[in-house]
């Protein structure tokens, strides 16, 4: 006996493309507003004829409405999407995808979000968007949320708003800064999170990388000891990994160094240490901050990564030390699978 749902399909067949799009389209403008109809546009790939009519008809549906400043989801929208969000993940096959990673990679959990962020900028901002629903959900007054650096968790920090479940949380830097970019560093992005959420937070002004005498030297300072107690046991760590290389090059790692993580096949990296594919330590940096002897079972590590470029430092670094949650994007998501089946 045919389903509601197929019988459907068969009288329309474009109707499953038409409901994906038209909420991907109410997804954008969730995480993006008051968002204007030209960027809509342009993000999601929509010609000005076709998108003026899709807006029309959802603003006679009443699902968004149109100001000055822009298009903005009503509370009707908003509850739609959530209402909408599981049959969503059903029909377009990451719930599936979900499953097949969380056994591959033996994650707990895996949230898959639609599109590839290599190529779409704003898939980064719907891997934030569950990371703080994430964060709502498990955080309570007085918890601490270790938070690492770079453009991922730059996005997660541009994306929290102020909720009553996380006004009484502290947001601290995983880690000392890199030398890179301010705004990508893990105590500008920790102090953006508190500001955004209105709630507290606390800085490490060191850097993240010392010599052997300046590190032992600055942990016995008392502001920093006890800094670092709240830093290696928070509730709550979010970090993201990132290509070995890559971060290499980041933290003006010399060419020896560098030759000597492509010789040991290094793949990813987090917290300062890297990894080959079978998740085995070639290189560890000291570093000030948190480490991965300090993840336990009591907190939550949630790691957000994302693009088709990432996946093989995805599966490296969770071949090593699976995470509780893992945010991902659908194009990161079938290369892991992919780099997977070719290693085997």
């Amino acid at each position: 006996m045919l389903t509601m749902l197929e019988w459907q399909q068969k009288l329309q067949p474009d109707l499953i493309e038409s409901l994906v799009h038209r909420y991907d389209l109410l997804r954008f403008i969730q995480i993006s507003q008051p968002v204007g109809r030209r960027a809509l546009g342009a993000e999601m790939n929509v010609s000005e004829r076709i998108l003026r009519r899709e807006v029309d008809l959802l603003k006679e549906q009443r699902l968004l409405n149109v100001e000055s400043s822009g298009m903005r989801l009503t509370e009707e929208g908003n509850s739609l999407l959530h209402a909408l969000e599981p049959s969503i993940q059903a029909l377009t096959g990451r719930a599936a995808l979900q499953e097949q990673l969380e056994r591959a990679l033996n994650v707990r959990r895996v949230i898959v979000t639609s599109g590839d962020s290599d190529q779409q900028s704003w898939v980064k901002k719907e891997m934030s968007r569950a990371c703080v629903e994430e964060m709502i959900h498990t955080l309570r007054d007085g918890d601490v949320v270790a938070v690492a650096g770079g453009t991922t968790l730059a996005t997660l920090a541009a994306s929290v708003f102020p909720h009553e479940r996380l006004k009484g949380v502290t947001f601290v830097p995983a880690r000392g800064g890199l030398g890179e970019n301010v705004e990508l560093q893990a105590n500008t992005i920790s102090a953006e999170l508190a500001k955004q959420a209105e709630a507290n937070y606390r800085l490490l002004h060191v850097p993240d990388q010392l010599s052997e005498t300046a590190y032992d030297s600055l942990i016995e300072e008392p502001g920093i000891r006890e800094l670092l107690q709240l830093i290696r046991s928070p509730r709550m760590v979010i970090h993201s990994v990132g290509d070995a290389m890559t971060m290499a090059t980041r933290r003006s790692a010399d060419p020896g160094k560098l030759t000597g993580l492509a010789e040991q096949h290094a793949q990813s990296e987090a917290f300062g240490y890297y990894f080959d594919q079978e998740g085995q330590i070639v290189h560890k940096e000291r570093t000030i901050g948190l480490q991965l002897q300090d993840l336990n079972k009591d907190q939550q590590v949630i790691t957000i990564a994302g693009g088709q470029s990432k996946a093989r430092a995805i599966a490296s670094y969770m071949t090593h030390r699976p995470s509780d949650l893992l945010i991902t994007d659908e194009g990161a998501a079938k290369a892991v699978l992919q780099t997977l089946e070719e290693e085997l």
